[in-house]
This record gives structure tokens, C-alpha cells and sequence, in this order.
């Protein structure tokens, strides 16, 4: 096949194969667990395309991916692409029935599966409703080994391609996570893509995170690899880890979070000065504020070429800003690159005028709509006719440069990642000694806002530190890591409203007193 443009190929899931044609033997992706150049990477990618139909896969199905960040991961994804296949990566961070459910809910008919991850009789129970289940990285039992299943099939590109899509699972501030679905893929790319794109014969691509997260995905793994970038993926992120790649591979183009700069600020002086950081031209964070003086000391030792995103997995008005803009607007997020398309409301989705803190609110695409698959009212929720909000409360100064002043009270957003109190306010419950529980985000220098749980105890228990830690021990049993509470504190009441409902925000208020900004 033969294509006119990138963008042609693009079209047709067959981006790859275009690029494989023109530099065979440029690096592609490097990992922990192998690499491959172009011409391997496509050829694979070839190879799972032809498997998966082979076991009844077609245009329109779905498959899920479970791998840290290995080869493999793209070769599925990319796979995906090529054939009209719907996929999910999945946060292999969650617990197995999480795992579990959401290979069930986004209807996957294949699975691949890094053998790594947990016992084979967990596996194949988070895959049981699977046609075909693919294991890398080592056997699974019930599993079938995918290099060995590989080698049947050919590396040619197929002659029929039809471009896919994916659908990435975000969790709800009640109930399980919901798959973030499009009926039509957007045909535009955002500026912060264009910009984290780079080019094929200068640049190379850091992913400093899990690659089923939304932004390592977009920014690390499909912009550049769809404009013929090589990507470096690092399969846990370490401070210094990150200085050492970055002058092995002269990375130029990485994305980050603000954790990540705290914690590279808070390497000895004779660490971060002995690592070749020349290379770097475009570094891009987001998924959680980062405090001023941390982005003032990164720029300061990174230069001019920090860039901030605004945006979510649902979408939004793709807000960026760099550094030279940022140092004049400190705390902006930047300005809409269309003004009609944000507003700021009120409780009631009345305006507020210029300067009062509402909810942001996004004008929904004409192509590429979200809906939250299978969950028709929590869609409903979060829309206003053509304008839906992710419950982000900020406002516009008076040069239209956006501030973010907080969120629903929600949602807890530690070192990128997004936490939904309800679920760890459920399992706590469950604790002997707790009557009721309202878990919050609470300021951390570190990860931005660190999880707390607030306990009110049963008649007959007492408050202790060792109470504190039998219910931080409890959590560590029965939830991921992530969502554990890192502190405990005990309330003889919780406020509530008429209805009994405990108010998370008033909850929370206490622990912000005296910062500008409540996230």
C-alpha cells in the first residue's frame, strides 16, 4: 500500500506501516523488557492484526490490554488500530475485581496479559468471558503465549485496513469505572499533541508513565510514534532514572506531572548537575496543579521549555501554556484557543461574571462527542445541552487566562492520579470500630493533595494512634495502593445535610486554610 501523507495512513490505522517504509531501522520503542525498530514494530503489529481475526475479531469488537510498559502494549494497541478493534488499556494498578470488571464491561473478546501481574487463577478469572487470551512476559496457565502464537502468521501489511479506536476507563465519583466512548473518532489533533508530536529525524520521546493512563498514552506513545518518533519507555519512574535516560537517549520531548518535578528538585545539587539535560525541548505536564514555586524552580533549571495542558480524558478545550507566558500569568492554566468554547457557571448554569470562580464547562465537539459507555445517566450528569463539565471550578481574569481554584469536592487528584473517596469511604465502613467515614485530599507538598480519611467511631471505641493505623491497615488489605488513606484522623460528629448526606467539602475546608487555591 502506498500512502500520500502521515495523515493519509493515519486515516487508515496503517501510520506505522508508513513510517516503517521510510525509516526501517529507526528505534521505534526501547523498554525495560525489549525494543523494537519501525520495521519490527509493524511487522508485528501485522502479525497480531492477522491473529486476532483469525480467532473471529472484527471491525467493531472489542479487546483489553494488561502490561506495564513493554513492547507488547504497542504492538496491541497499534493492532487495534489497523483492524476497526476497539481497546482498552487497563490500570493493572487496580485490584483484580476491578481488573476483572472492566475487561468485562468494555466487552473485550481477547486480552493480553503480562504474566507479572498476578497468579494465573486471577488472571484467567479477570478474563473468563475472553474468546482468545494472550500472555506475555511468561506463561499464564490458560493463557496462550503470544511470541510462540505470533510466528504463524506474517509480518506483511495487510491489504484491508480499517482504523480503530479506544476507549479508556475513568473512575466515577460513585460506583465503578466508566469507559470514556466515542462513537466518532476525532479527526484534530490539539496544539499540545501537535507540539508533542516531534520530529522523526531530530527527536525522541520520553514516557515517564503507565501507558493505560490517558496523558503517557496521548503524549508519550501516540503522538510521537504517529509522526515517526522513537519512544523511550521507562517501566517504573525513579528521579534519577529519568536524568540517566534522558542523556542516553538525548531525549528531546517528554511529558510529567508535578510530583515528578518535586521529587527531581530533591536530588543532591552534584545529581542533577551530573546529567547532559541539553537535549530537551518540550517538556508537558498536567493532570494536577503544580505548586508555584515548584514550576518556578523547574523552568529555572530546565529553561523556557515547560509547557502546561488543561484538559481530561472526556476531552475539554485543550488549554496550553508555556513558560514565558506562565511567568507573567503564574497559576494560569492559559488562555481557550476558541473563547466561545468555556464557560464559567454557577450551581444553577448561570454565567458568573469575569473574575468569580464557577464550574468549567466545555463546549461538547460536533465529532467525537464522550458518553460514558453503558452508563447513560452518569452521561446525562455531567452535560448541559452541548456543554459538559469534569466539576473543575475556576475563572477568567481580565486577559482571559484561566485559573483553576478547585473541583467538586470529589475528586482527589494525588501526583496525576484522579481518587474517588466513595469507594475508600465504603471499605472503611467495613472496619469494626468505624461508625462513619468521610475520606478528603489534603495538602502534600510532594503529591499535591494526599488522601486522609476522617473516622467517626462507634459508641465504646476510643481514638489512638493504633486505631489510626488498624484502619490504614484495613484500607492496605482491601484497596490498591494509590486509594490507601496515607492518615487518619477522628471526628466526634461529620456535618451533614438534613438529609444525612456528610458534606465532603466542609470536610475538607479545614485543611486548605490559608492557601489561594483549594487543590
Amino acid at each position: 500500500m502506498t500512502f500520500e501523507s502521515a495523515d493519509d495512513a493515519l486515516s487508515q490505522g496503517m501510520v506505522l506501516a508508513y513510517h516503517a517504509a521510510l525509516r526501517p531501522d529507526n528505534l521505534a520503542v526501547a523498554t525495560h523488557y525489549g525494543d523494537r525498530s519501525f520495521s519490527e514494530l509493524n511487522g508485528r503489529v501485522n502479525q497480531l492484526a492477522r491473529m486476532l481475526r483469525a480467532h473471529d475479531i472484527q471491525s467493531g469488537d472489542a479487546i483489553a490490554v494488561v502490561t506495564r510498559n513493554r513492547p507488547e502494549f504497542v504492538e496491541a494497541y497499534y493492532a487495534a488500530m489497523r483492524i476497526g478493534v476497539r481497546v482498552t488499556p487497563v490500570n493493572w494498578h487496580l485490584t483484580g475485581p476491578e481488573v476483572g470488571y472492566i475487561i468485562d464491561n468494555c466487552e473485550a473478546k481477547a486480552v493480553i496479559y503480562d504474566a507479572g501481574l498476578s497468579t494465573g487463577e486471577e488472571a484467567a478469572a479477570q478474563a473468563a468471558n475472553c474468546s482468545l487470551r494472550l500472555a506475555v512476559g511468561g506463561p499464564v496457565p490458560g493463557f496462550v503465549d503470544m511470541e510462540n502464537a505470533l510466528g504463524s502468521f506474517a509480518t506483511t501489511d495487510i491489504g484491508d485496513p480499517e482504523r480503530g479506536s479506544s476507549m479508556l476507563y475513568t473512575s466515577g465519583t460513585t460506583g465503578r469505572p466508566k469507559g470514556v466512548y466515542r462513537r466518532e473518532q476525532p479527526v484534530q489533533r490539539s496544539d499540545s499533541q501537535q507540539r508533542a508530536s516531534g520530529d522523526p529525524d531530530t527527536d525522541r520521546n520520553l514516557c515517564t508513565g503507565p501507558a493505560y493512563h490517558a496523558a503517557p498514552l496521548v503524549f508519550n506513545i501516540v503522538a510521537p510514534l504517529n509522526a515517526g518518533v522513537g519512544v523511550v519507555m521507562m517501566d517504573r519512574w525513579d528521579a534519577e532514572e529519568t536524568l540517566r535516560l534522558i542523556q542516553e537517549y538525548a531525549i528531546t520531548h517528554t511529558h510529567m506531572v508535578a510530583t515528578m518535578f518535586h521529587r527531581m528538585l530533591q536530588l543532591p545539587e552534584a545529581v542533577r548537575g551530573g546529567y547532559d539535560l541539553s537535549s530537551l525541548k518540550f517538556v508537558i505536564h498536567g493532570a494536577a496543579p503544580c505548586p508555584v514555586h515548584v514550576k518556578h524552580a523547574i523552568i529555572e533549571w530546565f529553561g523556557p521549555i515547560i509547557f502546561e495542558y488543561y484538559a481530561a480524558t472526556e476531552g475539554g478545550n485543550n488549554f496550553l501554556i508555556d513558560s514565558e507566558t506562565w511567568l507573567q500569568k503564574p497559576g494560569s492554566v492559559g488562555r481557550a484557543p476558541d473563547p466561545e468554547s468555556t464557560r464559567i457557571l454557577d450551581d444553577d448554569g448561570v454565567a458568573v461574571p469575569q473574575g468569580e470562580s464557577g464550574f468549567i464547562y466545555f463546549r461538547a465537539p460536533e465529532v467525537g462527542r464522550f458518553e460514558y459507555f453503558k452508563a447513560q445517566q452518569k452521561t446525562s450528569e455531567s452535560y448541559r445541552g452541548d456543554w459538559f463539565t469534569l466539576g473543575d471550578i475556576g475563572y477568567f481574569d481580565e486577559d482571559g487566562f484561566l485559573f483553576l481554584s478547585g473541583r467538586s469536592a470529589e475528586t482527589i487528584i494525588s501526583g496525576g492520579v484522579n481518587i474517588y473517596p466513595q469507594e475508600i469511604d465504603a471499605e472503611l465502613l467495613k472496619h469494626p470500630d468505624v461508625a462513619d467515614v468521610c475520606t478528603v485530599g489534603v495538602p502534600s507538598e510532594e503529591w499535591g493533595e494526599e488522601v486522609k480519611s476522617v473516622v467517626q467511631l462507634k459508641t465504646g471505641s476510643s481514638a489512638s494512634r493504633e486505631l489510626a493505623e488498624s484502619v490504614m491497615a484495613f484500607a492496605r488489605d482491601r484497596l490498591p495502593g494509590f486509594k490507601c488513606p496515607r492518615s487518619v484522623d477522628f471526628a466526634d460528629d461529620l456535618p451533614r445535610l438534613p438529609s444525612g448526606k456528610i458534606q465532603r467539602r466542609h470536610v475538607r475546608a479545614p485543611y486548605w486554610i490559608g492557601r489561594d487555591k483549594q487543590i
